[in-house]
């Protein structure tokens, strides 16, 4: 019984050693085959892997050839900003040379609505009778000066923006002199005496009066030198525009006006133009129905006219708005165009005359100075004279504009207003001739 054990013991360990034994060689067999395949299929067996694989490699390729491409078209970018650059470099030096045109042009495409936001905001119409229309136009927006030169006197001697401008030859200067000693008995600072030649200049210069030489213009030099009268007062709304351009308020001056009163103290200052008037009474000078007789029409041989005489291009105020350029603009196109035309017809017909087909007229407020105080020669001579309550009276200017013998019935405003002589004017008749 014991041998039989012995050797089913001896079996079963046998046994046991061929399965450890079968196992080995199997795990053996399973890594050498493991082994072969990664040897032969190094990115997997399954085949789908290697198509993966490449499909992740080439979205990295993509994604760095549009990097690439972004890069170039930056480079692109930018060399075409820099000739933008260079260019736009160009046209702001090509502004900068038209800036006053260009302001000026706006200031008039919206001038209605800047008139609403100067003087105030939109409103409904009020109960009746209390509704009143827009009185004064807005001044302009300042413009780089024509010369720097200007710029620096007026403001040295204009007051509060508003100055007295004449223009004078050498031909004048004896006027000139009676223009400006009666300004300075006034009290009168700001005024200033635009010279057209160098011998005016040089002679308000050694009279202490501030003259202003413009440079030199062939053709207006030429006018400045030898001109007369009409040939000056011409040329006075070119110069003129030069000072509203800048900003300032002009009351223009002829040079034969006494001056017997500060005019700053009398202007209302309402309106585009406040000008004397050629007129010698109510009538003529602020305007009257006058009716024009038919007898051929029969019923209708009456018919009804507004007439005023006109303004005075010689003494006017002009404020610096866009209608007051447009004037001016107006007047020294048709005086340089049309050399026989008189300067005060073309004043007067570009400031009164109303649209109509073919035309536009121009939109400008008027007002009509006090004839008795800004007195035409006429008024004095023919009307104010001969009054004893009117020769009391004391005018803040007189204009010798209806006279030739200019010099002399000056000086005659002088005796009579300043002097006091009573008899300074009984000497010289009503009209020109002795």
């Amino acid at each position: 019984m014991m041998g039989v054990r012995r050797e089913s013991a001896l079996m079963r360990k046998a046994s046991q050693s061929v399965v450890k034994s079968r196992i080995l060689m199997a795990v053996a067999i399973g890594i050498s085959i493991g082994c072969l395949f990664a040897f032969l299929y190094p990115h997997g067996f399954l085949s789908f892997s290697a198509p993966v694989f490449r499909s992740r490699r080439s979205r990295r390729f993509q994604v760095l050839s549009s990097e690439c491409e972004s890069s170039e078209s930056l480079n692109v970018l930018k060399s075409e900003y820099a000739a933008v650059y260079e260019k736009n470099k160009e046209l702001k030096q090509q502004v900068k040379e038209l800036t006053g045109k260009v302001r000026l042009a706006e200031q008039g495409k919206d001038h209605a609505q800047k008139q609403v936001e100067a003087l105030g905001k939109q409103s409904k119409a009020g109960p009746f009778g209390t509704v009143k229309g827009l009185r004064t136009s807005p001044t302009v927006i300042p413009d780089e000066p024509v010369t720097r030169r200007l710029a620096e006197i007026l403001e040295n001697v204009a007051v509060q923006r508003e100055l007295i401008v004449a223009l004078a030859n050498w031909n004048v200067r004896r006027s000139l002199e009676v223009w400006f000693t009666s300004i300075k008995r006034v009290g009168i600072t700001n005024y200033l005496v635009v010279a057209l030649d160098d011998k005016i200049a040089e002679f308000c210069t050694s009279n202490d009066v501030p003259v202003y030489k413009r440079d030199p213009d062939k053709g207006i030099d030429s006018i400045g030198r030898t001109g007369g009268n009409h040939a000056v007062s011409g040329l006075k709304f070119r110069i003129l525009r030069e000072f509203l351009q800048m900003g300032y308020s002009v009351l223009l001056s002829d040079v034969d006006i006494v001056y017997l009163q500060n005019p700053f103290d009398y202007l209302y200052r309402d309106s585009d133009v406040e000008s004397m008037t050629d007129g010698h009474d109510n009538m003529t000078a602020y305007g009257f129905d006058d009716v024009f007789d038919e007898p051929a029409m029969g019923w209708a041989r009456y018919a009804h006219t507004i007439r005023i005489w006109v303004y005075n291009s010689g003494f006017f105020y002009i404020r610096p708005t866009i209608p007051s350029i447009e004037l001016l603009d107006r007047v020294a196109s048709r005086l340089a165009n049309e050399p026989r035309s008189w300067d005060q017809a073309v004043f007067n017909e570009e400031l009164f005359f109303p649209s109509y087909p073919e035309y536009e007229g121009l939109h400008a407020a008027r007002r009509t100075m006090d004839f008795y105080l800004f007195m035409n020669s006429k008024v004095l001579f023919k009307i104010v004279r001969k009054d004893a309550r009117l020769s009391k009276l004391k005018p803040v200017i007189v204009h010798i504009n209806y006279h030739p013998n200019k010099l002399e019935r000056m000086k005659a405003v002088v005796e009579f207003y300043i002097n006091g002589n009573q008899d300074a004017l009984k000497a010289f008749p009503d009209g020109s001739e002795w």
